[in-house]
């Protein structure tokens, strides 16, 4: 089936059948339609609610899918294209809405994690077995998250979201010689809450090159949430996350250890006012043994972050400040290795009976690049029970890494921020059973950075526009559900009217499961359009269309076997190539067919 038969089928399920946004049980008279999101603004609120874009995984389509990678889930999701370096823990990118790799924030609970130097999140290192929800939320939030948040944020969440005890084991085998092992507890003891798990995979991986060698992967990670709430109504709580282990990919190997650890407390003032601190710590290690010799980056955020919260009725007034310190030691001499920020920030939120008001706004001064101000408006109102529509502007700005200022012989100290402002109309229908939500936006930037091949470093584009419409929807009937998904954008160099390199203009995503009783039947199909793998659009890369096929049976109330079959076809599909300033010139190919099984025994 070629990739354009893939986007039109797709797209005429997409706009045929409105899709859920959250899971829950398989009777239409108990569906859960509205999930709670916290991503969206910096307080508790439905996905009626938000006046953003919000695509919300929930625990549900987690187990039925059981991705390998977290990119599993995010690739083909409203405004979302994947680039990879390979399967299995190789490099990848995720770019939200056509801004670049580095202008998509992710957050694990709560914490931002990130390379400093390289700017983009470890997206391959995040055993998805450990994510017990995921929120997508579409479009500029620099007002509420700093530096970065252009096209969008994702946060994961690792802990459950009620205080059942849970007890699982996990065993699991496939292609590739791939084996993995996972186990949890959560629950609650008197006013603590608390859960633990852990998941170790190891695979021989395959070829990232025609005719190269198969190249492995090794991660153990593992989770931690502690949380005790006192009769005053104070809570104090920690939450961490452990994955280390080995990649191997074309030119060498690296030996990772991801990192992050929070500890929040937070207590009421007044009857309508609460405060919350919050201290953080991510890490982002990486040793390499390279062709051409060893090397090792690692990169350390500290942050504290003060949140107050003020109720009136239906309004709230939220006001804090972060501050955070990047650091930075590895075996290449920077000319900077350290650089703090501090910022101010503040968010209303009001309700207006049909009608809704968002204002924030942020203050940031960097010690690299000064101050910068960003802020968001946004408006909404219900047409009534089943229609609502909502427009909204916002400011963010993508700062340049470390590598884009200081690398010796590749970074450019003259770089400026990219800022951007974005706005967006949307329109949302929901239905006992069934939901749907339709997007329109466009993106300006100045100052762009891109790679430059002529200059042989990053610079600043002058101009570039991002326009496009997203489409989300599917039903769910007894045992039946259906999501889909399909995004059309322009991502466009407004300099030299080429577009912005590695970007698809289109891509969908079809999801749909069945669940008779105790036996799991499930589809998904994925289709993004081709892209350039250059700024100058001479190096295209074709699109790809692939199937996934999964089933499972509860055996008893607590023994679950599951197989799934991924890329059914067989297709070594790519998404990125090897620059040409890199020496060489090959295509990164993803992996083919594959086929894994697992077992679990469990309570919940």
């Amino acid at each position: 089936m070629t990739t354009n038969r893939l986007v039109f089928w797709i797209a005429a399920a997409a706009a045929a059948t409105p899709s859920l946004a959250e899971d829950s049980s398989t009777q239409v008279a108990s569906l859960t339609m509205d999930p709670l999101v916290v991503t969206s603004t910096l307080g508790v609120e439905t996905v009626n609610e938000t006046l953003s874009s919000v695509t919300v995984i929930g625990s549900e389509t987690l187990e039925q899918q059981d991705p390998t990678e977290m990119t599993d889930i995010l690739r083909g999701q409203p405004g979302i294209n994947v680039i990879s370096n390979g399967s299995f823990g190789k490099n990848t990118s995720v770019y939200m809405r056509g801004t670049g790799s580095e202008s998509t924030v992710l957050l694990l609970d709560g914490i931002r994690i990130r390379s400093a130097t390289a700017g983009s999140a470890p997206w391959q290192y995040i055993p998805p077995q450990l994510l017990n929800r995921v929120e997508i939320v579409r479009g500029p939030k620099g007002s509420l998250y700093g530096a970065d948040a252009v096209g969008g944020v994702v946060q994961g969440f690792t802990t459950p979201r009620d205080d059942k005890d849970r007890r699982w084991v996990e065993a699991g085998g496939g292609s590739f010689a791939t084996q993995q092992y996972g186990a949890g507890a959560s629950g609650q003891v008197g006013n603590t809450d608390y859960s633990v798990q852990g998941h170790y995979l190891d695979t021989d991986g395959t070829n990232v090159r025609r005719g190269g060698e198969d190249k492995g992967l090794r991660n153990a990670a593992g989770t931690v949430s502690i949380n005790h709430n006192f009769d005053n109504g104070t809570s104090l709580g920690l939450v961490g996350l452990h994955s280390s282990g080995n990649t191997e990919f074309n030119g060498g190997e690296t030996d990772f250890n991801m990192r992050t650890l929070g500890v929040k407390a937070s207590t009421p003032v007044v009857e309508n006012w609460s405060t919350s601190v919050k201290l953080s710590e991510a890490r982002d290690e990486q040793d390499n043994e390279l062709d051409s010799g060893p090397s090792f980056f690692d990169t350390r955020s500290h942050t504290a972050h003060w949140e107050n919260t003020l109720a009136f009725g239906d309004h709230q007034l939220i006001v804090g400040a972060e501050h955070r310190v990047d650091e930075v030691d590895s075996s290449t001499t920077y000319t900077e290795d350290s650089r703090n920020n501090t910022a101010v920030f503040s968010q209303l939120l009001t309700d207006l009976g049909a009608a809704s008001l968002q204002l924030s706004g942020r203050w940031d001064d960097n010690e690299a690049f000064g101050e910068e101000t960003t802020g968001a408006i946004a408006l909404g109102y219900d047409l009534n029970r089943t229609y609502s529509v909502r427009a909204s502007y916002g400011t963010a700005f993508r700062a340049p890494t470390f590598n884009d200022l200081y690398f010796p012989g590749f970074g450019n100290p003259n770089l400026s921020p990219e800022t951007s402002g974005t706005a967006e109309l949307g329109v949302r229908g929901d239905y006992s059973a069934a939901f749907w939500d339709l997007a329109l936006f466009r993106t300006d930037v100045d100052n762009l950075i891109e790679f430059s091949p002529a200059a042989g470093q990053p610079e600043n584009i002058a101009e570039a526009r991002i326009e496009g419409v997203e489409l989300g929807a599917g039903f769910r009937i007894v045992d039946f559900k259906l999501h889909s998904a399909v995004t059309l954008q322009d991502p466009e160099d407004r300099t030299t009217g080429n577009r912005l390199s590695r970007r698809s203009t289109r891509s969908a995503r079809l999801d749909a499961d069945y669940t008779p009783g105790r036996y799991r039947f499930g589809a998904s199909v994925i289709a993004e359009g081709d892209r350039y793998n250059d700024s100058g659009n001479t190096d295209k890369l074709p699109g790809f269309g692939v199937l996934n096929l999964r089933t499972g049976m509860d055996v008893t109330d607590k023994l679950a076997l599951s197989l799934k079959v991924e890329n059914v076809f067989d297709q070594r599909y790519r998404t990125a190539r090897a620059t040409p300033f890199s020496g060489e010139d090959f295509d990164y190919l993803a992996a083919g067919r594959t086929v894994f099984a697992s077992i679990r025994y469990g309570i919940k």
